[in-house]
């Protein structure tokens, strides 16, 4: 549920609950426009309506993390766990 996660986040750093506090520094300081949520792939669906997505989605981040290098100054993410608080 993309969407789902985007409004998520969205309301949490609106309302200073973000868990990533780099993320909810920045954003208090920005405000929302400082701010895009960007869509950058999708999977094609499954006809399996019971698919797991899992180890797909996996790689598609592995793949993105990798070409993007959101890390330090340029993102949110860590080397170690990937992502600071998904």
């Amino acid at each position: 549920d993309l969407q789902g996660r985007i409004n998520s986040s969205k309301f949490q750093l609106k309302n200073n609950l973000h868990l990533n506090k780099e993320m909810q520094k920045d954003f208090n300081e920005t405000g929302e426009e400082g701010f895009s949520f960007d869509i950058l792939d999708y999977l094609k669906p499954n006809e399996d309506s019971n698919y797991d997505y899992t180890e797909e989605l996996k790689i598609l981040l592995d793949m993105w993390l990798e070409k993007l290098q959101p890390y330090d100054e340029k993102g949110y993410n860590t080397k170690n766990n990937k992502l600071k608080n998904r």
